[in-house]
C-alpha cells in the first residue's frame, strides 16, 4: 500500500502563490504516476496536473497550465504543486494522487485551498 499526506494549503488573496506537498510513504517503488486533483463541493473532481515518477515529464489542465508547476523529489518521496497567480476560481480542496503499477490507486485526505477575491 502508498499512503499519501498533502500538505500546505490556506487561504491566500487573489494574485497570491501557495505551494502545495504530498508525501508519500509505503510501497514508493510501485509509484509510476503522481498527480494532482481538486474538488469544489456538489461538482466532480477535476484533474489539475501529473508527473511521472521516474522520467519527470508532466502534463497539465489547460485552466491551470503556465500558473501552476507539478514537480517531484524522488528522495524525499515528495510531490510539490507550485501555484501562482491564484484566483477565487482555484478554491477547492486538493487531493494527491498516487498511480501505481499494480491497482488500486491512492488517494490522500485532501488541503483545503481557499483564494479569496
Amino acid at each position: 500500500q502508498v499512503q499519501l499526506v498533502e500538505s500546505g494549503g490556506g487561504l491566500v488573496q487573489a494574485g497570491g502563490s501557495l505551494r502545495l506537498s504530498c508525501a508519500a510513504s509505503g510501497r514508493t517503488s510501485s509509484i509510476y504516476i503522481m498527480s494532482w486533483f481538486r474538488q469544489v463541493p456538489g461538482t466532480e473532481r477535476e484533474f489539475v496536473a501529473s508527473i511521472s515518477w521516474s522520467g519527470g515529464g508532466t502534463n497539465y489542465a489547460g485552466s491551470v497550465k503556465d500558473r501552476f508547476t507539478i514537480s517531484r523529489d524522488t528522495a524525499k518521496n515528495t510531490v510539490y504543486l507550485q501555484m501562482n497567480s491564484l484566483s477565487a476560481e482555484d478554491t477547492a480542496v486538493y487531493y494527491c494522487k498516487a498511480t501505481t503499477f499494480f491497482p488500486p490507486d491512492y488517494w490522500g485526505q485532501g488541503t483545503q485551498v481557499t483564494v479569496s477575491s
